[in-house]
């Protein structure tokens, strides 16, 4: 329920967790790439120190051994032009790039992110000459970085993308639960007065003689199905809180189950210790609501002859307590808190509304607790809520 209430901040979360990871990683990529870059650059400045030393000397044998021997070790493309950008030599340069002219557009590709550094030397009559320039492209591991940020780009998009697809076919898959379970629910709130007016019909045909101890059985359970009306009329609504006799109003809920529970082909026993005079602030409607549904959720997991629900109310200082404990087929540990998730059911009929509606009801409306205090398999249940 609270997935498919906060189904828009979600959404929205995953966008921007998205674009997060998308800018963040664009950005470390970039300082590396800068910083891998920053040191390509020093080793061309020094190989241009070393070419114009060299060339000072007007040793072409030596030119070639330095370019031959030394430049040959650096592991991104270099092309060496004159001051008119004509390539001269060269190492590193793919192997699609032979000719003169993809030579020359090579260039321009570079000098787009490293700028050309120009080579020079001191004459002793004229000062410095200006013989060329050196042109360098990015490494093998600057191109791969840049490759692999983009393939990461498009993995982390295919992973947001899959995670809307994901939780929209959850929301909707759980949307549609919800719609099945509600009319189900509603059914199962209506079973028991339905089923109790049937049974008064067919009581005052075989005794006509005691319509008058029928009769006013007959009106709860017509003002039942009127109180069920209300309470479904409620939902999503604006709670108005008022203060009234708690433990009157569970008496009632108990009172009205025991002369019913026969119609629903039960053989429970419910066990009234309820402290009276407890007064609270709250929603009366949907709060009896929450507690007779998880009343009538003990008696459905009970299976046995001798079938007993005990209801407990207490007040501690400033707190509510209500327990109700059956003796059914009991809780696995592990789906303690799966028993309050819409859909979940340990019922085999069951569509797994009823509790998830009173736990909204406890929890979100009045800011109380429910929860599965103790359980075992075949001893029952203990559900306790905290107000």
């Amino acid at each position: 329920m609270k997935l498919y209430r906060n189904a828009g901040n979600i959404k929205a979360g995953l966008f921007i967790l998205g674009i997060s990871l998308v800018i963040g990683l664009l950005a470390y990529t970039q300082i590396l790439v800068n910083q891998l870059r920053t040191d390509n650059r020093s080793i061309v400045r020094l190989y241009a120190s070393l070419i114009a030393n060299v060339v000072s000397e007007d040793n072409d044998t030596n030119l070639d051994y330095v370019f031959e021997n030394i430049i040959q070790k650096v592991k991104f493309p270099l092309i060496q032009t004159d001051i008119d950008h004509n390539p001269q030599m060269w190492k590193n340069l793919p192997e699609s790039v032979s000719t003169d002219k993809q030579i020359k557009s090579f260039i321009k590709s570079m000098d787009k992110y490293n700028e050309p550094i120009l080579l020079t030397y001191n004459d002793s009559k004229i000062g410095e000459i200006n013989f060329g320039y050196l042109h360098y492209g990015d490494s093998a591991i600057v191109q791969k970085l840049q490759l692999w940020s983009y393939i990461e780009i498009a993995a982390i998009g295919l992973f947001v993308f899959l995670g809307f697809l994901g939780f929209s076919f959850i929301r909707n898959n759980e949307k549609k639960h919800i719609w099945v379970g509600m009319a189900r629910e509603t059914a199962h709130q209506l079973g028991t007065p339905v089923s109790a007016l049937i049974g008064w019909v067919d009581w005052l045909n075989e005794h006509p003689e005691k319509i008058d101890k029928i009769i006013p059985e007959m009106r709860m359970d017509l003002q039942r199905l009127e109180q069920i009306g209300r309470r479904f009329s409620k939902m999503g609504t604006k709670s108005d809180f008022e203060e009234f006799d708690l433990s009157e109003r569970i008496g009632r809920i108990v009172t009205y189950l025991e002369k019913r529970i026969p119609s629903l082909g039960k053989k429970v026993e419910l066990r009234n210790d309820i402290h009276p005079g407890i007064m609270i602030f709250a929603n009366g409607s949907l709060l009896a609501w929450s507690i007779e549904n998880i009343i009538r959720n003990g008696i459905d997991a009970i299976e046995r002859n001798n079938g007993e629900v005990s209801i407990s109310l207490r007040r501690y200082d400033k707190d509510i307590k209500i327990r109700i404990q059956d003796n059914g087929k009991g809780i696995p540990k592990k789906d303690w808190k799966n028993i309050f998730r819409p859909g979940f059911s340990t019922k085999h009929a069951g569509w797994g509304l009823g509790l998830s509606l009173s736990s909204r009801i406890i929890e979100d409306i009045h800011g109380g607790e429910l929860k599965v205090l103790e359980s075992s398999i075949d001893n029952g249940s203990i559900l306790e809520i905290s107000l």
